[in-house]
């Protein structure tokens, strides 16, 4: 028998080390080629890595929570080359052992072997996905796992899109099932025909107590320690952005037909933004104790709300380089694959320079946060239609226009109030000398 090891693969640019998350497989257990072993966490990715061979299982090099550096050896896998010592040929008895013919079981014997294995047959039939519901390979094997079966899962409710399970609904699922074990509920003869009712989670009084997941654990600390960082200061500008949405509604059709894709207005405000970070290049820039980092690529993070209500911030790298056309073919596919647990390590390092939506739950203004290292923020709210003064040759007079506030945070020890309300100005000046007859 050969042994194989597991190392942890290189897994994006400036990424050296992971977390382990959770152990998707147990000494002795077998392993598929491709099969997931273990899932890891690089600051809010969470990913599985598969196993490059068949076989068993022998050795886990780290305990969950550890820390691994990529290239490094973490598990250790028994491959099948050659017979096992263990195996027996058709027509092979061990001398020691009696022949099959003299061994008589009871029926009392077979009815106690029958019954686990009928229950276990349901139990470890592999779980499939269906025309109405998709497993992910994680949820597959958690379920395989704890020994739920393809009806039982088929009955967990599902938070994700078009009612998917996540990870976080099957680990809620065997939470309050693991309660509804240790606590049966008694019942009396003369109800007993009536079900019993399901756990519900813990609860201290009438308060229901929600452990925080691993990702919010995560963002509290990177928040926290932003704020403690940063001498945060913000500026608000409004934008008339009447130009912008007369055109977009023009075009919007067109574009799709022409490129596939659906053209939204955070692509133009990233255009935007892109354009005064190079006229400004001290608003991209980092700060690391008492030296500041000019950075040469303007790489914008770009903040995606997800489903479960957490946030991820993908980056679109050199972002000045992109026309149009590329940014929103970039901005689609991050936000698609944010949302759909999909992004790779990579997509979320290097980031110079953020940008968050707050106007897409109706906020008209924000304070966002500064995503450290870096030194501004810039919150996007929501697009009004709104009563203003319009100045014309002919005198001023009272118009319907199409308005938005945006909202800068910086970094007050790096970054003063001149060049953070110039910076301001200036993606106001863009998005507000927008060319109505621009082409795709």
């Amino acid at each position: 028998m050969a042994k194989f090891e597991l190392k942890l693969p290189k897994m994006g640019e400036s990424v050296a080390e992971a977390t382990i998350n959770a152990w998707l497989k147990n000494i002795g257990d077998s392993v598929d080629v491709d099969e997931s072993v273990v899932e890891i966490s690089t600051d809010k990715v969470d990913s599985d890595v598969p196993s490059e061979v068949s076989g068993i299982l022998i050795e886990k090099k780290f305990d969950v929570d550890a820390v691994v550096q990529v290239g490094q050896t973490f598990a250790v896998i028994e491959t099948g080359d050659g017979d096992s010592p263990q195996e027996i040929t058709k027509n092979e008895t061990p001398m020691s052992e009696p022949s099959p013919d003299e061994i008589l079981p009871t029926p009392e014997v077979v009815a106690k072997v029958e019954q686990p294995l009928s229950e276990a047959k349901s139990i470890t039939t592999p779980i499939s996905s269906n025309g109405s519901r998709f497993y992910s390979p994680l949820v597959k094997n958690i379920a395989k796992k704890e020994g739920i079966s393809q009806a039982e899962l088929d009955q967990v409710f599902g938070s994700g899109k078009d009612g998917r399970v996540t990870k976080k609904d099957i680990l809620t699922y065997l939470k309050n099932r693991s309660a509804e074990v240790a606590s049966p509920v008694l019942k009396s003869p003369a109800v007993s025909e009536f079900p019993a009712p399901v756990v519900p989670p813990v609860q201290r009084g009438e308060d229901e107590i929600i452990e925080m997941t691993r990702m919010g654990k995560l963002i509290s600390k990177h928040m926290l320690n932003s704020i403690q960082t940063s001498a945060h200061v913000q500026s608000f500008i409004e934008v008339d952005v009447t130009k912008i949405w007369n055109w977009r509604q023009r075009v919007k059709a067109q574009f799709q037909n022409q490129t596939g894709e659906k053209i939204t207005f955070t692509p133009i405000f990233m255009e935007a933004v892109a354009k005064a970070l190079t006229i400004h290049p001290m608003l991209n820039i980092s700060v690391e104790g008492e030296t500041i980092i000019k950075r040469k690529a303007i790489n914008l993070g770009m903040a995606t709300a997800l489903a479960d209500g957490n946030l991820i911030v993908p980056v679109i790298k050199h972002a000045d380089q992109l026309n149009l056309m590329g940014m929103t073919k970039r901005v689609n596919d991050l936000a698609n694959r944010a949302r759909t647990n999909r992004l790779n390590p990579d997509d979320i390092q290097g980031g110079t320079y953020t940008v968050t939506n707050v106007g897409s739950f109706g906020s008209i203004m924000g304070t966002p946060i500064i995503n450290q290292p870096q030194v501004g923020i810039l919150a996007l709210g929501a697009i009004r239609k709104v009563p203003a003064v319009i100045e014309t040759n002919a005198g001023d007079f009272i118009g319907i226009r199409q308005k938005m506030f945006l909202s800068h945070s910086y970094d007050h020890r790096v970054v003063n109030g001149a060049l953070g309300g110039q910076f301001l100005k200036t993606v106001k000046d863009i998005l507000e000398s927008w060319d109505e007859n621009r082409t795709i």
